[in-house]
């Protein structure tokens, strides 16, 4: 019989267990008797733009630089999003705004000739 694995920690691989705990707001974070503010405007397009970059994966530092503003910025604005939207991950972030249709939009299509 082979050896147990084990983590860096030196626990077995077995000895931990995923803790899965139900949200306190049920099944959606994006019901929108949670979220009042949020579901009774459309985001700004610097909100939209920010939240395209956030979904390719890219690092904060690529993000900041991209929207040309400093590293301490971007996570202002990302906390200032969180709090809107009252989450406290930027996974949490990501979720609400897919459920409330942020991602699925498209950005304004510029006229012809600019």
């Amino acid at each position: 019989m082979s050896a147990p694995v084990t983590s860096r920690a030196g626990r077995r691989a077995g000895d931990l267990t995923a803790v899965v705990v139900p949200h306190p707001r049920g099944d959606r974070l994006g019901d929108e008797a949670d979220h009042p503010a949020a579901a009774s405007r459309e985001p700004t397009e610097a909100t939209q733009h920010l939240l395209r970059l956030m979904r390719t994966g890219a690092t904060d530092r690529a993000i900041a630089r991209e929207l040309d503003v400093s590293l301490r910025t971007l996570h202002r604005r990302i906390a200032r999003l969180q709090s809107m939207l009252g989450v406290q991950s930027r996974f949490q972030l990501g979720v609400l705004a897919a459920e409330l249709e942020w991602l699925a939009m498209t950005p304004p299509s510029r006229a012809a000739g600019e």
